[in-house]
């Protein structure tokens, strides 16, 4: 029995009842395994500086890629008072992370970002959490 794509915020996957996922899509990037681990991040972000939050969380959309990870997106406050913002993003594997770790560490663009968060302390802290999604 098909299971009929199911798109979330640029995931898209299909598979077959019973059979695990057999393969899903990221935006245009089409991938035939499951990430292995998700990182959450959960943000508290200075509210009087939501547009430059705005301006970082789009310098990671474009920089974690280069590093073999899948952004699945900043979620940011919409209605109300918050002080949360969320992210996630993907590796295959928590040894593709730590290598990720490694070598963005020493990446231009990447002191670039950080740079910018520290300028505008656009937020106050952040943790992380590390996750294993289940598509079916």
């Amino acid at each position: 029995m098909l299971i009929p794509p199911v798109s979330l915020h640029g995931l898209t996957h299909k598979g077959v009842a019973g059979s695990g996922l057999r393969g899903y899509r990221i935006g245009a990037q089409s991938v035939r395994e499951p990430p292995v681990i998700t990182c959450h991040v959960r943000y508290i972000i200075n509210q009087d500086k939501l547009a430059e939050f705005e301006i970082y969380s789009r310098m990671w959309l474009t920089l974690l890629p280069k590093f073999g990870g899948v952004h699945h997106g900043y979620f940011l406050p919409s209605e109300g008072a918050s002080d949360e913002a969320f992210c996630l993003f993907s590796f295959d594997s928590l040894a593709a992370y730590e290598q990720y770790r490694i070598a963005s560490a020493s990446d231009p663009e990447v002191a670039k970002a950080i740079a910018y968060a520290e300028e505008t302390r656009c937020f106050l802290r952040h943790d992380r959490s590390f996750h294993r999604p289940l598509f079916s």
